[in-house]
């Protein structure tokens, strides 16, 4: 019988080295598709046009410039213009309601939101300093600072308001 000498210890060390090796690769190739996949462009998306949008000045019916406006906005696309303009009004029951107006060429509309809900009601008249906006059975009624809402048999008084 022969018997061989092995040498543990240096087998072990060659066991590790071609692990650590084998380890150093890995390790770098994850960093270089990590910086690689990392990279930002500053350029952003082309294809995604940009809307000038430029605040307005709303006036009342004297001229004077209304200073309860909380935002509006003017967007020109294609040459036509939309004009959006928006208001906090108060229930009488102290109840904060969201109101936009939005003023384009295909239709005029006043969207009202109050608890996570949105009404849009488009514009069907005006008459004696009173604009009317009606959908179904909901109608508001805009005139100066306040906006009466009807719906059914429910009745509730808005009045513009700041924040």
């Amino acid at each position: 019988m022969i018997f061989v000498k092995l040498n543990y210890k240096k087998i072990n060390l060659n066991i590790k080295k071609i692990i650590m090796k084998k380890s150093i690769l890995v390790l770098g190739a994850v960093l270089t598709l990590t910086a690689i996949s990392c990279k930002k462009s500053e350029s952003g998306n082309k294809s995604v046009i940009k809307a000038d949008s430029s605040e307005t000045l709303v006036t009342d019916t004297n001229g004077k410039v209304d200073s309860v406006t909380q935002s509006s906005s003017t967007i020109e696309v294609n040459g036509q213009k939309t004009e959006k303009t928006d208001f906090v009004y108060k229930a009488t029951d102290g109840t904060l309601v969201k109101v936009v107006f939005k003023n384009d060429p295909k239709e005029n509309t006043v969207a009202i939101t109050s608890n996570k809900k949105t009404f849009t009601l488009p514009k069907t008249e005006t008459k004696d300093g009173e604009t009317i906006y009606k959908k179904d059975d909901m109608t508001a009624r805009v005139k100066g600072d306040s906006l009466h809402l009807e719906q059914g048999n429910n009745i509730i008084e808005l009045k513009r308001t700041k924040i």
